[in-house]
Protein backbone atom coordinates (compact mmCIF):
# COMPACT_ATOMS: atom_id res chain seq x y z
CA UNK A 1 0.00 0.00 0.00
CA UNK A 2 1.33 3.57 -0.81
CA UNK A 3 2.39 5.64 2.46
CA UNK A 4 -0.56 8.14 1.42
CA UNK A 5 -3.12 5.67 1.63
CA UNK A 6 -2.58 4.80 4.93
CA UNK A 7 -4.67 5.96 8.23
CA UNK A 8 -3.04 8.02 10.92
CA UNK A 9 -3.36 4.87 13.18
CA UNK A 10 -0.84 3.03 10.80
CA UNK A 11 1.25 6.32 10.02
CA UNK A 12 1.89 6.10 14.00
CA UNK A 13 2.43 2.73 13.95
CA UNK A 14 5.12 2.19 11.29
CA UNK A 15 6.48 5.24 12.83
CA UNK A 16 6.45 3.54 16.45
CA UNK A 17 8.13 0.49 14.24
CA UNK A 18 11.04 2.46 12.71
CA UNK A 19 9.49 1.84 9.05
CA UNK A 20 8.93 5.24 8.32
CA UNK A 21 10.42 8.69 9.35
CA UNK A 22 8.01 11.85 9.69
CA UNK A 23 10.34 13.32 6.74
CA UNK A 24 9.46 10.20 4.57
CA UNK A 25 5.67 10.57 5.56
CA UNK A 26 6.11 14.16 4.38
CA UNK A 27 7.93 13.85 0.93
CA UNK A 28 5.17 11.00 0.15
CA UNK A 29 2.58 13.03 0.89
CA UNK A 30 3.97 16.14 -0.53
CA UNK A 31 5.18 13.89 -3.83
CA UNK A 32 1.27 13.05 -4.01
CA UNK A 33 0.25 16.83 -3.79
CA UNK A 34 2.25 17.38 -6.70
CA UNK A 35 1.06 14.21 -8.75
CA UNK A 36 -2.49 14.72 -8.74
CA UNK A 37 -3.64 18.23 -7.01
CA UNK A 38 -3.72 19.82 -10.39
CA UNK A 39 -6.82 17.33 -10.87
CA UNK A 40 -8.20 17.53 -8.02
CA UNK A 41 -7.71 21.31 -6.62
CA UNK A 42 -7.94 20.47 -3.32
CA UNK A 43 -5.92 23.01 -2.11
CA UNK A 44 -6.37 26.94 -2.28
CA UNK A 45 -2.81 27.49 -0.36
CA UNK A 46 -0.41 24.71 0.10
CA UNK A 47 2.08 25.44 3.30
CA UNK A 48 5.30 23.36 2.64
CA UNK A 49 7.29 25.56 4.37
CA UNK A 50 5.16 25.75 7.39
CA UNK A 51 5.08 21.67 6.88
CA UNK A 52 8.89 21.91 6.90
CA UNK A 53 9.42 24.16 10.13
CA UNK A 54 6.69 21.93 12.00
CA UNK A 55 8.76 19.02 10.97
CA UNK A 56 11.93 20.22 12.66
CA UNK A 57 10.26 20.21 15.85
CA UNK A 58 9.15 16.77 16.04
CA UNK A 59 11.88 15.41 18.47
CA UNK A 60 10.13 17.74 20.84
CA UNK A 61 6.85 16.35 19.94
CA UNK A 62 7.62 13.00 19.19
CA UNK A 63 5.42 11.65 22.16
CA UNK A 64 2.13 13.39 21.35
CA UNK A 65 -0.99 11.86 19.60
CA UNK A 66 -0.33 13.97 15.69
CA UNK A 67 3.80 13.70 16.01
CA UNK A 68 4.67 13.86 12.06
CA UNK A 69 1.52 13.04 11.39
CA UNK A 70 0.57 15.35 7.88
CA UNK A 71 -2.75 17.14 8.19
CA UNK A 72 -5.09 19.63 6.02
CA UNK A 73 -7.15 22.34 7.36
CA UNK A 74 -10.35 24.34 6.01
CA UNK A 75 -9.65 27.34 4.53
CA UNK A 76 -11.94 29.14 7.01
CA UNK A 77 -9.88 28.67 10.27
CA UNK A 78 -7.26 31.40 11.23
CA UNK A 79 -3.89 30.27 10.62
CA UNK A 80 -0.89 33.18 12.03
CA UNK A 81 -0.11 34.91 9.07
CA UNK A 82 -0.99 32.02 6.25
CA UNK A 83 -3.43 33.58 4.05
CA UNK A 84 -7.28 32.48 5.25
CA UNK A 85 -9.90 33.43 2.17
CA UNK A 86 -12.73 31.30 2.95
CA UNK A 87 -12.82 30.83 -0.90
CA UNK A 88 -13.63 34.44 -0.96
CA UNK A 89 -12.23 36.99 -2.88
CA UNK A 90 -13.60 39.26 0.15
CA UNK A 91 -10.54 37.85 1.42
CA UNK A 92 -8.40 36.81 -0.94
CA UNK A 93 -4.99 38.25 0.62
CA UNK A 94 -6.05 38.25 4.11
CA UNK A 95 -3.71 36.62 6.75
CA UNK A 96 -4.67 36.65 10.06
CA UNK A 97 -2.53 37.78 13.41
CA UNK A 98 -3.30 34.18 15.26
CA UNK A 99 -4.17 31.02 14.90
CA UNK A 100 -7.79 29.47 15.66
CA UNK A 101 -8.10 27.25 18.50
CA UNK A 102 -8.63 23.69 16.58
CA UNK A 103 -5.25 24.80 14.75
CA UNK A 104 -3.02 25.55 17.99
CA UNK A 105 -4.22 22.31 19.50
CA UNK A 106 -3.20 20.51 16.17
CA UNK A 107 0.41 22.07 16.27
CA UNK A 108 0.64 21.42 19.65
CA UNK A 109 -0.35 17.65 19.16
CA UNK A 110 2.88 17.61 16.42
CA UNK A 111 0.57 17.78 13.24
CA UNK A 112 2.51 18.57 10.26
CA UNK A 113 -0.42 21.07 8.06
CA UNK A 114 0.10 20.62 4.54
CA UNK A 115 -2.23 23.88 3.41
CA UNK A 116 -5.62 25.18 3.44
CA UNK A 117 -8.46 23.57 1.64
CA UNK A 118 -10.89 25.00 -0.72
CA UNK A 119 -14.63 25.47 0.10
CA UNK A 120 -17.65 27.06 -1.39
CA UNK A 121 -17.43 30.88 -0.52
CA UNK A 122 -17.87 31.25 3.44
CA UNK A 123 -19.28 27.83 3.98
CA UNK A 124 -22.09 28.46 1.62
CA UNK A 125 -22.71 25.78 -1.09
CA UNK A 126 -23.04 22.02 -1.39
CA UNK A 127 -20.71 21.73 -4.09
CA UNK A 128 -17.62 23.71 -3.82
CA UNK A 129 -18.90 25.12 -7.26
CA UNK A 130 -19.08 28.59 -5.16
CA UNK A 131 -15.43 29.37 -4.31
CA UNK A 132 -14.52 32.49 -6.24
CA UNK A 133 -10.91 30.74 -7.44
CA UNK A 134 -11.87 27.12 -8.89
CA UNK A 135 -13.93 23.82 -8.75
CA UNK A 136 -12.55 21.31 -6.78
CA UNK A 137 -13.38 17.30 -8.36
CA UNK A 138 -14.06 14.30 -6.53
CA UNK A 139 -11.40 12.09 -6.78
CA UNK A 140 -13.87 9.18 -7.81
CA UNK A 141 -14.98 10.91 -10.78
CA UNK A 142 -13.06 13.80 -11.59
CA UNK A 143 -16.28 15.72 -13.50
CA UNK A 144 -18.38 14.74 -10.36
CA UNK A 145 -18.95 17.40 -7.37
CA UNK A 146 -16.88 17.07 -3.91
CA UNK A 147 -19.78 18.16 -2.04
CA UNK A 148 -19.68 21.57 0.08
CA UNK A 149 -18.95 23.48 1.96
CA UNK A 150 -15.90 21.36 2.72
CA UNK A 151 -15.21 19.72 -0.70
CA UNK A 152 -11.63 20.35 -0.77
CA UNK A 153 -10.88 18.88 2.99
CA UNK A 154 -12.66 15.90 1.68
CA UNK A 155 -11.09 15.37 -1.80
CA UNK A 156 -7.99 15.86 -0.17
CA UNK A 157 -8.40 13.18 2.21
CA UNK A 158 -9.83 10.48 -0.43
CA UNK A 159 -7.17 11.86 -2.96
CA UNK A 160 -4.21 11.14 -0.37
CA UNK A 161 -3.20 14.50 -0.30
CA UNK A 162 -3.46 14.46 3.18
CA UNK A 163 -4.00 11.37 6.32
CA UNK A 164 -6.74 13.82 7.41
CA UNK A 165 -7.90 16.95 7.76
CA UNK A 166 -10.56 19.53 9.71
CA UNK A 167 -14.33 20.89 7.85
CA UNK A 168 -16.76 23.06 9.09
CA UNK A 169 -19.92 21.83 9.28
CA UNK A 170 -23.30 24.34 9.50
CA UNK A 171 -26.25 22.56 7.67
CA UNK A 172 -23.83 19.38 6.54
CA UNK A 173 -20.70 20.30 5.14
CA UNK A 174 -19.02 17.97 6.51
CA UNK A 175 -21.16 14.90 6.21
CA UNK A 176 -22.45 15.40 2.60
CA UNK A 177 -18.39 15.66 1.40
CA UNK A 178 -17.64 13.12 3.23
CA UNK A 179 -20.41 11.05 1.45
CA UNK A 180 -19.55 11.87 -1.97
CA UNK A 181 -16.05 11.08 -1.79
CA UNK A 182 -16.21 8.13 0.18
CA UNK A 183 -14.46 9.13 3.55
CA UNK A 184 -15.50 9.69 7.42
CA UNK A 185 -16.82 12.76 8.48
CA UNK A 186 -18.24 13.90 12.02
CA UNK A 187 -19.98 16.65 12.66
CA UNK A 188 -19.38 17.01 16.98
CA UNK A 189 -22.10 18.33 19.06
CA UNK A 190 -22.70 21.78 19.13
CA UNK A 191 -20.27 23.34 21.79
CA UNK A 192 -17.87 20.17 21.85
CA UNK A 193 -15.37 21.91 19.60
CA UNK A 194 -13.98 25.39 20.11
CA UNK A 195 -14.84 27.65 17.23
CA UNK A 196 -12.55 30.37 18.39
CA UNK A 197 -10.62 31.30 14.59
CA UNK A 198 -13.81 29.91 12.70
CA UNK A 199 -14.74 32.62 10.45
CA UNK A 200 -18.14 32.74 10.98
CA UNK A 201 -20.90 31.72 8.48
CA UNK A 202 -23.91 30.89 11.17
CA UNK A 203 -22.70 31.51 14.52
CA UNK A 204 -25.83 29.05 15.93
CA UNK A 205 -25.26 25.99 13.93
CA UNK A 206 -21.32 25.98 12.56
CA UNK A 207 -19.15 23.48 14.34
CA UNK A 208 -15.33 22.00 13.37
CA UNK A 209 -14.58 18.04 13.10
CA UNK A 210 -12.54 15.99 11.34
CA UNK A 211 -12.78 14.35 7.69
CA UNK A 212 -10.64 11.03 7.75
CA UNK A 213 -10.04 7.99 6.24
CA UNK A 214 -11.61 5.60 8.91
CA UNK A 215 -13.53 5.69 11.81
CA UNK A 216 -10.55 5.19 14.75
CA UNK A 217 -8.80 8.11 13.07
CA UNK A 218 -11.79 10.29 13.79
CA UNK A 219 -11.84 9.02 17.07
CA UNK A 220 -8.04 10.01 17.23
CA UNK A 221 -8.67 13.75 15.72
CA UNK A 222 -11.92 14.54 18.44
CA UNK A 223 -8.95 13.81 21.21
CA UNK A 224 -7.11 16.45 19.94
CA UNK A 225 -9.46 18.90 18.81
CA UNK A 226 -12.52 18.21 21.18
CA UNK A 227 -12.47 20.04 24.65
CA UNK A 228 -13.74 23.34 26.15
CA UNK A 229 -12.09 26.70 25.37
CA UNK A 230 -12.52 30.24 27.16
CA UNK A 231 -12.04 31.94 24.28
CA UNK A 232 -15.39 30.52 22.97
CA UNK A 233 -18.37 31.70 25.05
CA UNK A 234 -20.29 28.57 23.22
CA UNK A 235 -17.77 25.99 23.99
CA UNK A 236 -19.21 23.20 26.75
CA UNK A 237 -17.54 22.80 29.85
CA UNK A 238 -17.21 19.13 30.86
CA UNK A 239 -15.34 15.92 31.42
CA UNK A 240 -12.92 15.33 28.31
CA UNK A 241 -13.44 11.98 26.82
CA UNK A 242 -11.15 9.14 25.22
CA UNK A 243 -12.85 8.84 21.94
CA UNK A 244 -10.93 5.41 21.55
CA UNK A 245 -12.18 3.82 24.06
CA UNK A 246 -15.00 3.29 22.02
CA UNK A 247 -13.02 1.96 19.54
CA UNK A 248 -15.28 -1.94 19.90
CA UNK A 249 -16.47 -4.18 17.72
CA UNK A 250 -19.79 -4.24 19.11
CA UNK A 251 -23.75 -3.24 18.88
CA UNK A 252 -25.67 -6.00 21.02
CA UNK A 253 -28.72 -4.54 22.01
CA UNK A 254 -28.02 -1.28 20.77
CA UNK A 255 -31.52 -0.24 19.87
CA UNK A 256 -31.35 2.36 16.37
CA UNK A 257 -34.41 4.32 15.11
CA UNK A 258 -35.13 4.35 11.53
CA UNK A 259 -37.07 7.40 10.50
CA UNK A 260 -40.01 6.26 8.46
CA UNK A 261 -40.63 10.22 7.26
CA UNK A 262 -36.80 10.88 5.81
CA UNK A 263 -37.07 7.25 3.95
CA UNK A 264 -40.12 7.75 2.38
CA UNK A 265 -38.76 11.53 0.81
CA UNK A 266 -38.17 11.54 -2.11
CA UNK A 267 -34.12 10.02 -2.97
CA UNK A 268 -32.21 7.84 -5.18
CA UNK A 269 -33.03 4.16 -4.83
CA UNK A 270 -30.03 2.74 -5.18
CA UNK A 271 -29.04 5.13 -1.96
CA UNK A 272 -31.75 3.67 -0.06
CA UNK A 273 -30.78 0.00 -0.70
CA UNK A 274 -27.04 0.52 0.15
CA UNK A 275 -28.42 2.45 3.94
CA UNK A 276 -31.06 -0.40 4.35
CA UNK A 277 -28.44 -3.53 3.66
CA UNK A 278 -25.94 -1.73 6.14
CA UNK A 279 -28.98 -1.17 8.32
CA UNK A 280 -29.31 -5.10 8.11
CA UNK A 281 -25.91 -6.02 8.72
CA UNK A 282 -26.36 -4.31 12.28
CA UNK A 283 -29.23 -6.15 12.64
CA UNK A 284 -27.45 -9.31 12.62
CA UNK A 285 -24.56 -8.31 14.59
CA UNK A 286 -27.27 -7.73 17.40
CA UNK A 287 -28.53 -4.18 17.00
CA UNK A 288 -32.47 -3.60 17.63
CA UNK A 289 -33.49 -1.57 14.87
CA UNK A 290 -37.79 -0.17 14.57
CA UNK A 291 -38.74 2.39 12.57
CA UNK A 292 -39.56 6.09 14.44
CA UNK A 293 -41.62 8.89 13.32
CA UNK A 294 -40.48 12.14 13.27
CA UNK A 295 -40.91 15.79 11.90
CA UNK A 296 -40.60 15.66 8.64
CA UNK A 297 -36.97 17.02 7.57
CA UNK A 298 -38.59 19.44 4.68
CA UNK A 299 -39.61 21.65 7.52
CA UNK A 300 -35.94 21.82 9.35
CA UNK A 301 -34.47 22.48 5.67
CA UNK A 302 -37.14 25.97 5.52
CA UNK A 303 -36.07 26.51 9.06
CA UNK A 304 -32.60 26.01 8.38
CA UNK A 305 -32.60 28.35 4.99
CA UNK A 306 -34.16 31.42 7.25
CA UNK A 307 -32.07 30.85 10.62
CA UNK A 308 -28.65 30.58 8.22
CA UNK A 309 -29.04 33.45 5.81
CA UNK A 310 -30.99 35.74 8.80
CA UNK A 311 -27.32 34.69 11.22
CA UNK A 312 -25.07 35.21 7.64
CA UNK A 313 -26.70 38.57 7.24
CA UNK A 314 -25.42 39.66 10.62
CA UNK A 315 -21.93 38.34 10.34
CA UNK A 316 -21.02 39.24 6.97
CA UNK A 317 -21.79 42.85 7.72
CA UNK A 318 -17.95 43.12 9.17
CA UNK A 319 -16.96 42.91 5.47
CA UNK A 320 -17.20 46.41 4.42
CA UNK A 321 -13.79 47.76 2.77
CA UNK A 322 -13.05 49.58 6.50
CA UNK A 323 -11.62 47.34 8.69
CA UNK A 324 -10.04 44.32 6.48
CA UNK A 325 -10.02 42.32 3.68
CA UNK A 326 -11.16 43.89 -0.20
CA UNK A 327 -11.60 47.63 -0.83
CA UNK A 328 -12.69 48.80 -3.82
CA UNK A 329 -11.40 51.78 -4.93
CA UNK A 330 -13.57 52.59 -7.33
CA UNK A 331 -16.01 54.75 -5.58
CA UNK A 332 -16.74 58.88 -4.54
CA UNK A 333 -17.82 58.51 -1.16
CA UNK A 334 -17.79 56.09 1.83
CA UNK A 335 -21.30 55.01 0.78
CA UNK A 336 -20.79 54.30 -2.56
CA UNK A 337 -17.16 52.00 -1.17
CA UNK A 338 -19.12 50.26 0.92
CA UNK A 339 -21.86 49.00 -1.95
CA UNK A 340 -18.89 48.51 -4.31
CA UNK A 341 -16.71 46.26 -1.79
CA UNK A 342 -19.59 44.44 -1.28
CA UNK A 343 -20.43 43.80 -4.72
CA UNK A 344 -17.10 42.96 -5.54
CA UNK A 345 -15.80 40.50 -3.40
CA UNK A 346 -18.66 38.29 -2.47
CA UNK A 347 -20.25 35.66 -5.15
CA UNK A 348 -23.72 35.42 -6.26
CA UNK A 349 -24.32 32.67 -3.13
CA UNK A 350 -23.58 34.83 -0.75
CA UNK A 351 -25.16 37.73 -1.91
CA UNK A 352 -28.58 35.15 -1.98
CA UNK A 353 -28.25 34.37 1.19
CA UNK A 354 -27.46 37.83 2.63
CA UNK A 355 -30.63 39.39 1.14
CA UNK A 356 -32.35 36.14 2.34
CA UNK A 357 -31.54 36.90 6.09
CA UNK A 358 -31.86 40.85 5.63
CA UNK A 359 -35.36 40.27 4.72
CA UNK A 360 -35.96 37.91 7.19
CA UNK A 361 -35.05 40.13 9.82
CA UNK A 362 -36.21 43.34 8.48
CA UNK A 363 -39.07 45.10 10.20
CA UNK A 364 -42.47 43.17 9.85
CA UNK A 365 -40.81 40.32 8.54
CA UNK A 366 -39.22 38.97 11.65
CA UNK A 367 -41.83 37.52 13.41
CA UNK A 368 -43.32 36.22 10.44
CA UNK A 369 -40.04 34.14 9.41
CA UNK A 370 -37.15 34.13 11.55
CA UNK A 371 -39.42 33.99 14.77
CA UNK A 372 -41.45 31.03 13.25
CA UNK A 373 -38.25 29.22 12.15
CA UNK A 374 -37.03 29.20 15.62
CA UNK A 375 -40.19 27.81 17.23
CA UNK A 376 -39.61 24.95 14.71
CA UNK A 377 -36.33 24.85 15.68
CA UNK A 378 -37.36 24.32 18.87
CA UNK A 379 -40.22 21.22 17.77
CA UNK A 380 -36.95 19.71 16.06
CA UNK A 381 -34.43 19.33 18.89
CA UNK A 382 -37.62 18.20 21.21
CA UNK A 383 -38.51 15.93 18.84
CA UNK A 384 -34.66 14.32 18.63
CA UNK A 385 -34.43 14.45 22.75
CA UNK A 386 -37.82 12.39 22.85
CA UNK A 387 -36.68 9.97 20.12
CA UNK A 388 -33.21 9.25 22.17
CA UNK A 389 -35.47 9.00 25.65
CA UNK A 390 -35.50 5.18 24.12
CA UNK A 391 -32.85 4.94 21.32
CA UNK A 392 -29.35 4.99 20.89
CA UNK A 393 -28.61 6.36 17.77
CA UNK A 394 -30.85 6.99 14.45
CA UNK A 395 -29.71 5.98 11.03
CA UNK A 396 -30.53 7.65 7.54
CA UNK A 397 -28.63 8.39 4.64
CA UNK A 398 -26.39 11.09 4.51
CA UNK A 399 -27.35 13.02 1.36
CA UNK A 400 -30.36 11.64 -1.30
CA UNK A 401 -28.08 10.97 -4.19
CA UNK A 402 -24.23 10.11 -4.67
CA UNK A 403 -21.99 12.85 -6.03
CA UNK A 404 -23.64 15.15 -9.02
CA UNK A 405 -21.55 16.42 -11.54
CA UNK A 406 -20.58 19.49 -12.06
CA UNK A 407 -22.06 22.30 -12.81
CA UNK A 408 -25.41 19.79 -13.37
CA UNK A 409 -27.80 21.69 -10.55
CA UNK A 410 -28.70 25.58 -11.63
CA UNK A 411 -31.65 25.77 -9.57
CA UNK A 412 -30.30 27.13 -5.94
CA UNK A 413 -33.02 25.26 -4.33
CA UNK A 414 -32.43 22.13 -6.49
CA UNK A 415 -29.11 22.03 -4.85
CA UNK A 416 -30.24 23.09 -1.30
CA UNK A 417 -32.22 19.57 -1.12
CA UNK A 418 -28.85 17.86 -1.12
CA UNK A 419 -29.04 18.83 2.31
CA UNK A 420 -32.37 17.60 3.75
CA UNK A 421 -31.05 14.65 5.62
CA UNK A 422 -27.92 16.70 7.45
CA UNK A 423 -29.61 19.90 8.57
CA UNK A 424 -31.69 18.54 10.76
CA UNK A 425 -28.72 17.43 12.97
CA UNK A 426 -27.36 21.19 12.95
CA UNK A 427 -30.64 22.93 13.72
CA UNK A 428 -30.80 20.38 16.59
CA UNK A 429 -27.65 20.93 18.31
CA UNK A 430 -26.46 16.99 18.24
CA UNK A 431 -23.89 14.81 16.51
CA UNK A 432 -23.82 12.81 13.46
CA UNK A 433 -21.25 10.90 11.46
CA UNK A 434 -20.98 9.85 7.88
CA UNK A 435 -19.39 6.59 6.90
CA UNK A 436 -19.28 5.07 3.70
CA UNK A 437 -21.93 2.25 3.22
CA UNK A 438 -21.41 1.45 -0.37
CA UNK A 439 -21.24 2.31 -4.02
CA UNK A 440 -23.96 2.75 -6.68
CA UNK A 441 -23.95 1.60 -10.17
CA UNK A 442 -21.38 4.22 -11.73
CA UNK A 443 -19.10 3.31 -8.43
CA UNK A 444 -19.50 6.50 -6.50
CA UNK A 445 -19.50 5.98 -2.84
CA UNK A 446 -22.98 6.24 -0.71
CA UNK A 447 -22.79 7.45 2.70
CA UNK A 448 -24.76 5.99 5.75
CA UNK A 449 -26.00 8.94 9.03
CA UNK A 450 -25.20 8.00 12.49
CA UNK A 451 -27.40 10.48 14.62
CA UNK A 452 -26.58 10.04 18.38
CA UNK A 453 -27.78 12.40 21.22
CA UNK A 454 -26.20 15.65 22.79
CA UNK A 455 -22.59 13.98 23.42
CA UNK A 456 -23.31 10.56 21.69
CA UNK A 457 -20.18 11.04 19.95
CA UNK A 458 -18.90 7.79 21.78
CA UNK A 459 -21.97 5.35 21.17
CA UNK A 460 -21.93 6.92 16.85
CA UNK A 461 -18.20 5.97 16.80
CA UNK A 462 -18.88 2.35 18.30
CA UNK A 463 -21.55 1.71 16.15
CA UNK A 464 -19.82 3.11 13.43
CA UNK A 465 -16.15 1.26 13.97
CA UNK A 466 -18.93 -2.01 13.85
CA UNK A 467 -20.49 -1.42 11.17
CA UNK A 468 -17.28 -0.64 8.91
CA UNK A 469 -15.55 -3.73 9.67
CA UNK A 470 -19.05 -5.43 9.08
CA UNK A 471 -18.61 -3.83 5.75
CA UNK A 472 -15.37 -3.77 4.82
CA UNK A 473 -15.06 -1.62 1.89
CA UNK A 474 -12.94 1.07 3.58
CA UNK A 475 -9.96 -0.15 1.60
CA UNK A 476 -11.55 0.53 -1.51
CA UNK A 477 -9.80 3.84 -2.97
CA UNK A 478 -10.36 6.67 -5.82
CA UNK A 479 -8.45 5.87 -8.87
CA UNK A 480 -6.63 9.05 -10.24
Amino acid sequence: MNIYDLTIHELKAKIAAGELTPAEIKEAYKDRINQVENKVKSYITVTDKLADEQLKEYENKKEEILAGIPIAVKDNMSTDGIKTSCGSKMLENYNPPYDATVVEKLNEAGAVIMGKTNMDEFAMGSSTENSAFFNTHNPWNLNHAPGGSSGGSAAAVAAGECAAALGSDTGGSIRQPASYCGVVGLKPTYGMVSRYGLVAFASSLDQIGPITKDVEDSAILMNVIAGHDPKDSTSIKGKKEDYTDYLKEDVSGMKIGIPEEYFNLDFDQEVKDSVMAAVDKLKEAGAEVETVHMTDASYALAAYYVIAPAEASSNLARYDGVRYGLRSEQAADVSEMFTNTRHEGFGDEVKRRIMIGTYALSSGYYDAYYLKAQKVRTLIKNDFDRIFNDYDLIITPTAPTTAMELNSKKDPLEMYYSDIFTVPINIAGVPAMSIPCGFDSNQMPIGLQLIGPHFGEGKIIQAAYTLEKLLNIKDKKAEL
